[in-house]
């Protein structure tokens, strides 16, 4: 029987008058027909290609070629390319946003689908590359992003650019839409404090008691105005009335950015509530301003008991105003495994031995080494230290200009380190070969 199913008889002597018949057998057994790949199965081939093909953020125009193939790729694809989207441009987000509410009017509840599609599908949300070049533009953006948030229930990661300020409409919209309790994650958000310094006039304190699930917030402020530090300011400040103040509940926070924010409404909710799981913690030191008019050293002592992490950051401007950070965070925060320092660096003060194994300044100091020397006897299990501005120069470089300068005390530093079998990183986490 041949492959088609068919008996295959041999004629080995067919001009004879009784001429026999041999029927041909198959040596190998029939192959089985393969069975069709069931649709989850290629769902996840295609989500694998999908996020190995390419480590940027740029579209792919072959992934929205797959869906000519054919009608059963085109169903199982589409969610998959809605489920992530970077957008660039206003007259992308413009298209993006008339795409969602057009098929939005086409949607029938009848058809029991709790919301209509590609809408449903938007799971992340990328507009940190977002540009725009005028307030009007910036105006527009703000309405386009108070219509769309409303289309996107099942949206978990929502990433801005800093320099866009969303108004208090637009985060009603995204605080007050169904599966708002979906929010994991809220990056690159600016904060603008407003007129009033109660926490429950806050719009972003509002946003955060509807999305109890977030586990990655980053927000960052304006600053403190050198202007208000020569007034004598926080001579007297007082804080507001937190009687009748409800907590947030944010149970599941793991990583906190509250970047060049001395004091606000927002910072003030989170010091008065729990949060038990902030393991990862990043704020502008501001420790030359007293309590309560920055709270920023306070925030680092009320959250430090369980952290891991704790990164003191200022972001770069023009002029950088560096403030002094705390000098008892080791003491304070018993967990750390990763401490990150600014300038100017602190004279930690340490009595016990602490479990820290990373340490990261911005630059080698002398000054700075004199001190760490002093604190290495507490410190039995650092393995590391991270200089986070300094790159070691490329090989082929002369020695003469490897030994001079930051490059020079750089070396010197490791010379001293590997003797105490501490590694020392560049600003890319790189030994010197």
């Amino acid at each position: 029987m041949s492959s088609t199913g068919v008996s295959v008889l041999l004629r080995p002597r067919p001009y004879e008058t009784s001429s026999g018949a041999l029927l041909l057998l198959p040596l190998l057994p029939q192959p089985e027909p393969l069975k069709p790949l069931p649709s989850e199965i290629w769902a996840n081939i295609f989500m694998f290609s999908l996020a190995s093909s390419s480590n940027d953020k740029r579209s792919k125009p072959w992934a929205w070629a797959l869906l000519t193939i054919c009608k059963a790729f085109h169903e199982i694809i589409l969610p998959q390319l809605y489920s992530s989207i970077h957008i660039t441009s206003l007259g992308t987000l413009q298209g993006f946003y008339d795409k969602l509410h057009v098929s939005d009017q086409k949607w029938d509840s009848i058809r029991r689908i709790p919301y209509s599609t590609p809408g449903r599908w938007v799971q992340i949300l990328d507009l940190s590359d977002l540009l725009f070049e005028s307030q009007t533009q910036a105006l527009m953006l703000d309405s386009l992003l108070t219509q769309l948030f409303p289309l996107i229930p099942s949206l978990t990661a929502l990433s801005m650019n800093p320099s866009l300020i969303l108004s208090r409409r637009a985060l009603s919209a995204l605080g007050q839409r169904d599966g708002a309790v979906n929010l994991r994650s809220l990056t690159g958000l600016c904060y603008i404090s407003p007129l009033s310094n109660t926490p429950d006039d806050d719009p972003f304190v509002q946003l955060f008691r509807n999305t109890p699930n977030l586990t990655t917030l980053v927000i960052a402020g304006r600053g403190l105005d050198p202007f208000e530090l020569e007034f004598g300011y926080g001579d007297t400040f007082t804080l507001p009335d937190l009687t009748n103040f409800r907590p947030l509940l944010l149970p599941k926070l793991q990583t906190l950015s509250l970047l060049s924010m001395h004091f606000s409404p927002l910072m003030l909710a989170l010091l008065k509530s729990e949060l038990p799981n902030l393991r990862k913690l990043t704020v502008t030191p501001y420790d030359d301003i007293q309590y309560p008019a920055s709270l920023s050293s306070a925030f680092i002592a009320q959250h430090s008991a369980h952290l891991t992490s704790l990164l003191l950051f200022t972001p770069k401007s023009w002029p950088t105003r560096l403030h002094p950070s705390p000098t008892e965070i080791l003491a304070k925060a018993p967990n750390l495994n990763h401490l990150s320092l600014e300038n100017p660096l602190p004279s930690l003060v340490l009595t016990e031995k602490h479990s820290l194994r990373i340490l990261s300044i911005p630059r080698p100091i002398d000054s700075f080494w004199r001190m760490f020397e002093r604190l290495l006897p507490y410190l039995p299990n650092l393995v590391a230290l991270h200089i986070r501005d300094v790159r070691w120069l490329r090989k082929g470089v002369s020695s003469m200009a490897q030994g001079a300068g930051v490059q020079g005390e750089m070396r010197e530093w490791k010379r001293r380190l590997d003797r105490r079998r501490i590694r020392l990183f560049d600003a890319d986490w790189k030994e010197d070969a």
